[in-house]
């Protein structure tokens, strides 16, 4: 690995910090470097606050040694006014003299133009260190405004006789499949991911709350399937610790392309991720129109001999962990 592509892993490294909480903007990682030596990092702060390249100048003691330096970033500097100023003019204002940037920001606002002002002001720009690591960093960013869709994730637990949930239940509550572990980092995942859908029959059967409770974190926006309008407001996901949205026969037609639709609806709301966690039904909607990006598979150390069956999915696993008892296993859409 050369000094670019070490300092780009780098970048890439800090910018999970920014996890959950820049968007809709990218979280991008920045690091500046004089002599062979880092002297600045940042990562994205939250959406309106600093950017990547604003935190890692600003942490510059000595800020003369910039006028030597070399930046490196994970996705082109914005050359556009949003929240804040561009970076690329903040570069060009310390006279920064060299930028390497893992990979171009296609969205239609920046899409090479902070690379062109860059060059116009004389910086020596380097483009595609460790590009496609950059690109699935950038996943979500790059889904939202390319594919006009929130970077889908599917979810579920299902036993080890391949059911998700039992026929029927005593109480309206989760019948566990993992164990606590497993459960603890679904509500971390839920902290990193804008949004959560689910169907009617999982918040009638079950009454959750899809919440990170059990995870330091931002809840995610609810999103609830209600095709009839059948749940009342006594339901917990319609309590005050998120925001919940209902999409029901008024705003989609249930006929035909269900997922596409969905999605639709959350591109229109600027969500530029969501977990699918519903039941059988509503991931296989998902599955069958082929809308995902990731499917995340618990399996339980347990049977149910009889009950709903887990969603039809015929992938190859890209790769599978043990979470003590339970397996994991990662999928991915190319």
């Amino acid at each position: 690995m050369n000094n670019h592509e070490t300092y780009i892993k780098r970048c890439l490294e800090i910018a999970e910090n920014g996890l959950g909480t820049t968007r809709p903007n990218p979280m991008v990682g920045s690091v500046i470097i004089h002599n062979n030596s880092i002297i600045g990092e940042g990562y994205t702060s939250k959406y309106g606050e600093n950017h990547a390249e604003v935190n890692a100048i600003n942490s510059v003691s000595d800020k003369s040694l910039l006028k030597e330096a070399t930046l490196y970033v994970t996705l082109e500097p914005c050359s556009h006014f949003g929240k804040t100023p561009p970076c690329s003019d903040l570069i060009i204002k310390h006279q920064i003299p060299n930028v390497v940037v893992g990979c171009i920001d296609d969205n239609v606002k920046v899409a090479g133009k902070g690379i062109e002002k860059l060059k116009n002001a004389g910086c020596n720009v380097i483009v595609g260190v460790l590009e496609n690591k950059c690109k699935s960093h950038h996943k979500r960013f790059f889904t939202f405004h390319n594919k006009k869709r929130p970077y889908i994730i599917l979810k579920w637990a299902e036993t080890l006789d391949g059911f998700i949930a039992p026929e029927t239940k005593d109480e309206q509550k989760p019948v566990w499949i993992t164990n606590e572990c497993s459960r603890q980092l679904v509500h971390k995942w839920r902290t990193e991911e804008q949004a959560i859908l689910v169907g009617t029959n999982t918040v009638l059967n079950d009454n959750p709350s899809l919440t990170s409770r059990s995870w330091i974190g931002q809840n995610p926006i609810r999103v609830v399937i209600d095709k009839d309008n059948k749940l009342s407001k006594g339901y917990t996901v319609f309590n005050n610790e998120a925001e919940t949205i209902i999409i029901n026969k008024n705003i989609i037609d249930f006929s035909t392309h269900i997922a596409k639709q969905i999605c639709g609806v959350l591109f229109q709301k600027s969500i530029n991720s969501i977990i699918i966690e519903g039941g059988t039904k509503t991931l296989q909607t998902f599955i069958d129109e082929n809308l995902w990006d990731e499917a995340r598979v618990f399996t339980g150390n347990n049977s149910f001999n009889t009950g709903i069956k887990a969603p039809k999915f015929n992938r190859v696993a890209l790769s599978e962990e043990k979470i003590k008892t339970d397996t994991l296993k990662f999928y991915k859409n190319d």
